[in-house]
């Protein structure tokens, strides 16, 4: 069930249709091509890095300057990493600026040839949430990185930043599309003095990212994927002692990194509405459950709530990826009735000044 890790090519900037874009390659290296391959010797969880890491630009000059149309989105609902990037298009007021399509949620085969399994585009939009690709025809996540690099053999992961100009990916580090978002298409953007990585707590921020990510955004999967018990009791350890952390700081300020809103906070957020519904159960995070801490939970709440983040949160997408694309964890692909937590109901997070 989990594939052998391949050798792979990967370009840190893809192999374009136009001779005009430079691309820049990195030899070649060991690869995954999905999640459930990133398994080192000792068991544990070790991710391995994005690709293409192009950057648009307000720059009208730029390769790729910030147009609105010219830019296309591929998610998927399930996944937390691109679930941060709709949520910045959302809050930053980008909707009519950049298109977003949904792959169906449970993974699918990608190509007739091999039996790598992957995200894959509904085949008619009957599917909620999820709609063939409108750009490339495209049947699934697979076909639009080999569209963009013929060498391309790695991993298959959204987001996917696409240019419809250059017919090309710009970008799949979902870290880099926030940034992007939100500081280089603000002459489009209808909530542009929304900035969410301001100058005065960038440094503050860098490091809250770390830490989160390490042992609470990486740190479920490092629990979940892992195949030997010394790997799960040392991930799980690391992710309750930044669970407590957060808990801590949230008990004397509305956010992480204070009393406004930033890009940390998106970014914890992701892996906090997953908690219970899946991490708990699917992961084995079940020591204690985010509902059990009250500064958490209704943090959770609060951002729930902010105009446009709630719709980036399909949680019938959510378990249907995770309890079904898993058979090694999940074999029967059974998906558990609740908890069904309402997000909508009052928080006390108010009590903190903004």
């Amino acid at each position: 069930m989990i594939s052998a890790i391949s050798t792979t090519f990967i370009a840190f900037a893809p192999e374009k249709r136009s001779s005009s874009i430079k691309s820049f390659s990195q030899g070649t290296i060991r690869m995954a091509r999905s999640g459930l391959d990133q398994i080192s010797a000792t068991g544990a969880f070790d991710r391995s890095p994005s690709t293409f890491r192009n950057f648009i630009s307000k720059d009208p000059s730029s390769t790729f300057p910030a147009e609105s149309g010219r830019y296309h989105l591929y998610i998927s609902y399930a996944c937390p990493w691109a679930s941060r990037c709709i949520a910045y298009i959302n809050v930053k007021g980008l909707q009519k600026a950049i298109n977003v399509t949904s792959v169906q949620p449970k993974w699918g085969r990608t190509k007739d040839t091999d039996d790598h399994m992957g995200w894959v585009f509904p085949s008619n939009t009957e599917q909620e949430g999820a709609e063939p690709d409108p750009l490339n025809g495209a049947k699934s996540i697979r076909d639009l990185y080999e569209l963009a690099s013929t060498n391309y053999s790695g991993k298959y992961s959204v987001p996917v930043l696409w240019d419809k100009k250059f017919e090309t990916i710009v970008n799949n580090e979902s870290s880099e599309i926030l940034r992007m978002l939100n500081t280089e298409f603000n002459d489009i953007a209808e909530n542009a003095s929304l900035d969410l990585y301001p100058p005065h707590l960038q440094s503050q921020i860098d490091e809250v990212n770390d830490w989160v990510y390490d042992g609470i955004n990486n740190g479920v999967y490092k629990c979940g994927f892992a195949t030997k018990q010394a790997a799960y009791d040392e991930a799980v350890e690391k992710l309750y002692e930044a669970l407590d952390k957060c808990e801590e700081i949230l008990s004397k300020q509305r956010y992480l990194c204070g009393n406004a809103l930033t890009e940390a906070d998106i970014r914890l957020f992701v892996t906090l509405i997953r908690f219970d519904e899946v991490y708990t159960v699917h992961f084995k995070c079940n020591k204690k459950q985010l509902h059990e801490y009250p500064n958490l939970f209704n943090y959770t709440k609060d951002i729930f709530q902010i105009p446009g983040m709630s719709t980036t949160v399909n949680m019938e997408h959510i378990k249907r990826h995770y309890y079904g694309s898993h058979p090694n964890i999940n074999r029967y692909g059974i998906i558990p009735v609740g908890p069904n937590i309402d997000y909508t109901t009052p928080h006390d997070r108010d009590r903190f000044s903004t």
